[in-house]
């Protein structure tokens, strides 16, 4: 197919963009480049690989970008709570009116795939702590970018009954892993740059759960859903990652202590964060066959294998999606 892929410059895009390539799909890139073009250098000369310019929130870009493509792999964001709460209307613009304009543009062309990238951060608080939350539990959104994931899902799945596009939305866990748009704001990478550099960390909240996932698994599954069969995606929600990879931050600091003996840690108690959830998986593992093939274990290593060997400088330890 050929996909128009957007937010192809990020954290997640680039990496998205190298599996769909390589899995033989044709690539349009589109982003605003808030944080550079430099990720895209490696499959910039890719002869399936094209580049457009361009924001989410202008609708006649949008339908530009759109022209001649089968489907619309859609990532641009404004990412993770912090981002969101600092420019709110910036958010709201972007996730939500930036995904109108890219479903409509769908429809309007008639394009059959649709893949939007959501987030399990859409579970907000588990009502029962003992069990796993699935694609058919409540949705709690507790911040403004869950709150922009979960109403562009709903309009997704509308566009998915009305037709013609086969709406698909992915859930993702929290990311981590070595991308070419090197981020050290997400939990794994940042404990394990701040273990090595600092010897201290100092851990909020080490009770609350999470589901993780690495940022080359989040792209295969995008690839995954890409290339079903219709009738097994459309219209349909999938959590994106693997049940055995649920941890609480505590957990994760233990494994770190294992890999950094002198680490010293410091909890502090927070019982008001209203995020925390476990997840299943069974539902892409079953009807896509989807698997994971890297753990936080391996994560952690893979992180401070990066950083110990200083292989990128300072002015490359940028934040951004």
């Amino acid at each position: 197919m050929k996909l128009l892929l957007t937010g192809c410059a990020g954290y997640v895009g680039s990496m998205v963009a190298h599996e769909l390539l390589a899995q033989g799909h044709s690539v349009r890139g589109y982003d605003n480049l808030m944080y550079g073009g430099e990720p895209m250098l490696g499959f910039w000369a890719n002869p399936n690989f094209d580049f457009v310019k361009g924001d989410v929130r202008d609708p006649l870009a949008v339908r530009a970008a759109v022209e001649g493509c089968d489907g619309i792999v859609h990532l641009a964001a404004i990412v993770g709570d912090p981002a969101c709460k600092r420019e709110p209307e910036l958010a709201r613009s972007t996730n939500l009116d930036g995904s109108i304009n890219l479903i409509e543009e769908a429809k309007r062309a008639g394009l059959k795939r649709f893949v939007f990238a959501s987030t399990c951060s859409n579970y907000g608080k588990m009502t029962d702590p003992d069990k796993l939350v699935d694609e058919s539990s409540e949705l709690s959104p507790v911040s403004l970018y869950a709150e922009t994931k979960v109403a562009v899902e709903n309009i997704v799945m509308d566009a998915a009954k009305m037709g013609p596009v086969s709406g698909t939305s992915l859930r993702f866990s929290t990311v981590y892993g070595v991308s070419p748009r090197m981020r050290y704001d997400l939990t794994v990478n940042q404990f394990a740059r701040e273990a090595w550099k600092d010897r201290k960390l100092m851990v909020f909240g080490e009770q609350f759960w999470r589901p993780y996932i690495h940022v080359r698994d989040m792209a295969r599954g995008v690839a995954v859903a890409c290339m079903a069969p219709e009738e097994l995606v459309s219209g349909e929600v999938f959590n994106v990652g693997s049940t055995a990879e649920n941890y609480t931050k505590k957990m994760i600091v233990e494994l770190l202590q294992g890999m950094i003996p002198d680490l010293e840690v410091e909890y502090v108690s927070q019982n008001d964060d209203p995020r925390d959830y476990r997840v299943s998986f069974a539902k892409i593992e079953t009807r896509l066959g989807f698997g994971i093939s890297r753990t936080v274990p391996q994560g952690l290593k893979e992180i401070l294998s990066l950083v110990s060997q200083e292989i990128l400088s300072e002015a490359g330890r940028k934040f951004g999606n």
